[in-house]
């Protein structure tokens, strides 16, 4: 909130912005000074720290409030569905307001729903169910490390008498008096006790030397996690690069709706969460419900997910039609007038990516949540955050690297061939739902353990 507080009011206070440029020309335009830049940044960096530290921590303090996982599977639907209407009313009524009205007015609407929802949240406080935090679960994965390491040379052995699960402090262990499973042994050595380990009291002595069981069953479950967190950034980052094009293609294509209204270039793109918010309707009301009702469990987070991958794959190809058909109309007109076809032509495309992102996104979140550790609910959902982060920065590489070594993106895109740009993100997602495919088949389900059972009604 204080970053768009601040915003606010750089954009109301002159002092704090440049003076408007003269309407003869642009040469007259005085640029802004060091103070009036760091003031803009600081409020950027504010509000972005603020957005990642509440969008996706607060999806996993509401799957908290929920035992059942199917309930949880429900919960994420419908945080994915207001996350994205709120992009769709973001990007529509907000960004009219600053275009059309002032940018004073669309930031003060946007500080009047941030003091909204801070209220909202918190109003229910004592309602929640809240989990107490019990240390840094990073520091005890890093330990499994470094302990696993110093006792290389200690032998793993199969007798659960041998391995340390926890001083006896009445709680309960998930994996007490047990061995660890046969996968990563290496890792095992961890929990193995030796002599000058353990205290009287049955605490560890040398915390760097010695590591519970559950904490090293904890790191072999984001190992094995990490595959299918990786298929995540590859799916994201053709999204990524159609969304960047899809832009460029309607600055030239017809967005005429009616004599009088012409669509914005970037508000095209508002066809992918209004696509994504009413498949997700349509697949919490009626299709899951249908499904479980007919085979008699609900669609796992990993078979949503795959569909995901296969929507998103076709809404490359589609993309690459389209843009093979706008090519011809752009060569039969000349390649520097105004392409008659029209834009709606994006509509499929990005339609088709957002029912996509309907089935993979709370696919990844519910999976991520359900499988991570108890000891990292918290930053399981922060997990797709970081993987699209990355996917986006990836996708202005691969960017880069095509506008480098082509001639499929030049400056005037009617000259260029971005079909062929498609269709190399379409083969990327191909390969990847293959390693998907892989991924997911070997892949147990760890916090699932009685899924059969858990995925009924």
């Amino acid at each position: 909130m204080q970053g768009i507080m601040l915003l606010l009011i750089c954009s109301t206070i002159d002092s704090l912005r440049p003076p408007p440029c003269d309407p003869n020309g642009p040469a007259s335009c005085i640029s802004p000074s060091k103070l009036q830049l760091s003031i803009v940044y600081l409020a950027i960096t504010l509000a972005t720290i603020g957005v990642g530290g509440t969008r996706f921590t607060l999806g996993s303090m509401g799957a908290d409030q929920f035992d059942h996982p199917k309930h949880q599977w429900s919960f994420f639907n419908w945080y994915m569905f207001t996350m994205y209407t709120t992009i769709v009313l973001s990007t529509t009524a907000v960004t009219y307001v600053e275009d059309d009205v002032s940018w004073g007015w669309g930031f003060g609407i946007c500080v009047a729903a941030n003091v909204a929802g801070l209220v909202v949240f918190v109003a229910g406080s004592r309602f929640y169910r809240r989990v107490k935090p019990k240390g840094s679960p990073f520091t005890g994965l890093a330990r499994v490390v470094v302990a696993a390491f110093r006792k290389r040379n200690v032998v793993v052995s199969n007798k659960s008498e041998e391995y340390y699960c926890g001083a006896d402090d009445g709680q309960v262990n998930v994996v007490a008096a047990t061995v660890p499973n046969g996968t990563f042994r290496f890792l095992n050595q961890a929990a193995i006790k030796t002599e000058g380990d353990i205290k009287l009291d049955g605490s560890i002595a040398k915390v760097w030397r010695l590591c519970t069981l559950q904490q090293v069953e904890d790191l072999k479950t984001l190992i094995k996690l990490s595959p299918l967190w990786s298929t995540g950034i590859l799916l994201s980052i053709p999204l990524a690069v159609q969304t960047s094009l899809a832009t460029l293609q309607a600055i030239t294509m017809d967005r005429h709706l009616g004599p009088h209204f012409k669509i914005p270039p970037g508000s095209m793109l508002v066809f992918l969460p209004i696509s994504t918010t009413l498949t997700i309707i349509f697949l919490d009301q009626f299709l899951y419900p249908t499904w479980q009702k007919v085979v008699g469990w609900f669609p796992p987070p990993l078979q949503r997910i795959g569909i995901g991958h296969v929507l998103c794959a076709l809404s490359m190809a589609i993309s690459a039609v389209v843009e093979s058909n706008w090519l011809n109309s752009a060569h039969n007109v000349g390649t520097n007038s105004t392409v008659p076809l029209s834009a709606l032509w994006l509509v499929p495309q990005l339609a088709l990516a957002g029912i996509g992102e309907a089935f993979h996104f709370p696919g990844n979140v519910s999976l991520f949540y359900q499988e991570f550790p108890a000891a990292l609910k918290s930053t399981a959902t922060a997990m797709v955050a970081m993987m699209l982060a990355l996917a986006y920065y990836l996708s202005t590489a691969v960017v880069g690297i095509v506008q480098r070594e082509t001639n499929w993106l030049p400056d005037n895109i009617n000259e260029g061939r971005m079909d062929k740009v498609y269709w190399v993100m379409f083969g990327l997602g191909g390969i990847n739902f293959v390693y998907y495919l892989v991924c997911a088949w070997f892949y147990k389900y760890q916090g699932l353990a009685k899924a059969a059972e858990e995925n009924k009604a």
